[in-house]
């Protein structure tokens, strides 16, 4: 038999046991926000959640969630009745979790003024990352990082990467000065974003939380236009770039140029913004993933709109096709969007690449004709498809937009930007560390730093930049500092039955009344006990069962009681270890040792569900439950 390949833990290895923590671009402490809301402390719950944050209320409702795609309960094996292997558990619905929290007691929920005291009186739990926290602690005493000195920072973009570097570079005690071109903040989330899935009041509310700690917000102000990029840079001691990548992109197909076919984005746009637009009635979406989705959706609510409430200003529509070159397995928008999307009538064509738009003799769209896309992916997961170009559909429709991505416009650039260098047509080239750009005192945030990614990706890259503005202005760098702990928990104890309820649904509204209007929001969120209950489901990767092998006396009771069968006792010769153990066995025992003479237990983390029956089983207390914490001190 094969030696069993083995992990023996580092000094990093409890910190990567919170694997919802560790996933979060701007490390969450997702694990604490949710257990406080199983034991009924809402309002530490949204000061958790808004640490590190400044869109905690909006990624409540929008967030991709990264989280939940590492949360170890999603890895748990699920067992029916007959003892059999029926598939994984679903991960804790983290990001409804934060949205109840935050209708608790964020700024949706209570004056602003009220948010600020609570946040700036907040003393934030030994787990995890107080940088926030720390920061917002010196704003409230009148504190500021060393060298600020008020010192002004243009920032271009007020989307949510150039917020949350001025929000940071706010309390580090700078003065940012925020320039957007919409007539309104928040950029793509506020005219990106639908109404149905983000209530613009929510995007007001925590715009002005961070306007209220000294940041300024100039709307209606294009580079270029109303004043140069060369103006900006003699005017301010450093500049963010911050625009995103807002353009719609095109495939390049013949008859793609004319009118019919109009850029997913900007779609978005002039619904968000009530701007008209000529739409027919028959509409082709090509795209597979969430824009295209939301671009689907907010056309589809138009079918039920009555020609004297145009809202949105478009005309009315008859039927709606979204056309992906992926599988419905394959499709990178999220399941819950295709599922909505299902529900509210939007015709699903998939497994289809377009490769011409057909208009008639007067130049009108008639149709998109497409070929079957046989891969999508070559064997190491790159775009790389395939096609069969004998298998032709025609998709006829007056109307196409095009959902296949974005990209940014930097023609400002021309004035005084000539010294950041351009890679690959719009894009910058840009320090992946310190989100500079070949020019001096000018970085960058967001998309232009990293490609379209998440909301909260956006968020980490701009609070990134913020940092790496205060190192160029001071001389000084941020450094942080993690401090472990381990707690012993004498009388660890979890709710009755946790491990055996399924994951709560998030309440939606009936698709009937999703399109009695565009904004109707179509996610109502979980209700007191609801969330409880789903919070409760959560393992608590933070506590683990720690061993003491001077205790133990091998008697396999561990292994034995162990629900989810996660230990086994195994003679150390029978494995494989990833780092030469014999020292550290010497070290511990007080001589030379042979592996043969000595076992080992192993310990799934997969399957742990930290339940403590291992730790109340165990005859020698050879075995403890412990919380393992995780606090990240800055200092200058």
């Amino acid at each position: 038999m094969l030696p069993l390949n083995v992990h023996v833990p580092d000094a990093n290895y409890h910190q990567n046991l919170i694997s919802c923590q560790v996933a979060c671009p701007v490390h969450t402490d997702a694990r604490g926000y949710v257990r406080a809301i199983a034991e009924g402390r809402f309002d530490e719950a949204y000061l958790i959640a808004r640490g590190p944050n400044p869109f905690a209320s909006i990624c409540g409702r929008i967030c991709g969630a990264p989280c939940e795609i590492a949360c170890r309960r999603g890895k748990i094996p699920k067992v029916n009745d007959d003892g059999m292997f029926v598939g994984q558990d679903r991960p804790i619905a983290i990001r409804a979790l934060k949205r109840f929290a935050c209708d608790q007691f964020g700024p949706e929920a209570r004056p602003i003024s009220e948010v600020l005291d609570s946040i700036k009186n907040f003393v934030p739990p030994i787990a995890g990352d107080a940088e926030e926290m720390a920061a917002l602690l010196l704003s409230g005493t009148g504190k500021r990082a060393d060298g600020a000195d008020g010192r002004r920072v243009g920032i271009i973009g007020a989307g949510p990467a150039g917020l949350s570097a001025a929000h940071d570079l706010a309390l580090m005690g700078f003065k940012p000065v925020v320039f957007e071109i919409e007539s309104v903040a928040a950029g793509m989330l506020a005219v990106g974003v639908p109404a149905y899935r983000l209530p613009r009041d929510l995007i007001e509310k925590e715009v002005a939380v961070i306007e209220a700690l000294g940041v300024e917000i100039r709307c209606g102000v294009k580079i270029g236009r109303d004043i140069s990029f060369a103006q900006l840079r003699r005017e301010f001691a450093a500049v963010i770039i911050a625009v995103g990548a807002k353009s719609s992109r095109g495939l390049g197909l013949p008859g793609e140029d004319g009118p019919g076919v109009i850029g997913g984005v900007d779609l978005l746009r002039a619904v968000s913004l009530g701007e008209t637009l000529e739409m027919g009635k028959d509409i082709v979406v090509i795209g597979g993933g969430n824009v295209a989705y939301d671009v689907a959706r907010s056309v589809v609510r138009q079918i039920a709109l009555d020609t004297a409430r145009t809202a949105a200003r478009l005309d009315q529509t008859s039927r709606v096709r979204l056309v992906s070159l992926e599988s419905a397995e394959e499709m990178p928008a999220d399941t819950i969007e295709i599922v909505e999307g299902d529900e509210e009538g939007i015709e699903r064509l998939n497994g289809l690449g377009p490769t011409e738009i057909r208009r008639d003799p007067n130049g009108v769209v008639t149709g998109v004709a497409f070929r079957k896309c046989i891969r999508v992916y070559d064997d190491e997961r790159k775009f790389a498809p395939v096609y069969d170009d004998s298998d032709v559909t025609f998709v006829p429709c007056d109307t196409v937009l095009l959902a296949v991505g974005q990209a940014p416009a930097l023609t400002f650039l021309e004035d005084g930007g000539k010294d950041v260098e351009m890679i690959r047509g719009s894009w910058v080239k840009v320090d992946p560390a310190t989100l500079q750009t070949t020019a001096n005192g000018v970085f960058v945030a967001g998309d232009l730093a990293h490609g379209t990614r998440l909301l909260i990706d956006a968020v980490a890259s701009g609070k990134s930049a913020a940092r790496s503005v205060y190192q160029f202005l001071t001389g000084k760098t941020l450094t942080s500092e993690l401090v472990k702990t381990h707690l012993v928990l004498d009388r660890y104890r979890r709710e009755r039955g946790y491990e055996s309820i399924r994951r709560v649904p998030v309440p939606t509204i009936e698709p009937g009344e999703r399109l009695e209007h565009p904004e109707n929001v179509v996610e109502i969120g979980y209700s007191r006990d609801s969330a409880m209950r789903e919070a409760s489901r959560c393992l608590d990767c933070g506590v683990t069962p720690v061993f003491d092998g001077a205790r133990c006396v091998l008697c396999g009771g561990c292994a034995d009681v162990c629900p989810t069968e996660c230990l086994k006792l195994i003679s150390l010769d029978k494995l494989d270890f990833d780092t030469d153990i014999t020292q550290m066995i010497e070290d511990a025992i007080g001589t030379e040792a042979e592996l043969g003479e000595n076992s080992a237990i192993l310990k799934d983390e997969d399957r742990c569900i930290r339940c403590a029956l291992c730790a109340m089983r165990c005859p020698v207390d050879a075995i403890t439950m412990e919380r393992v914490t995780f606090k990240t001190n800055w200092s200058s």
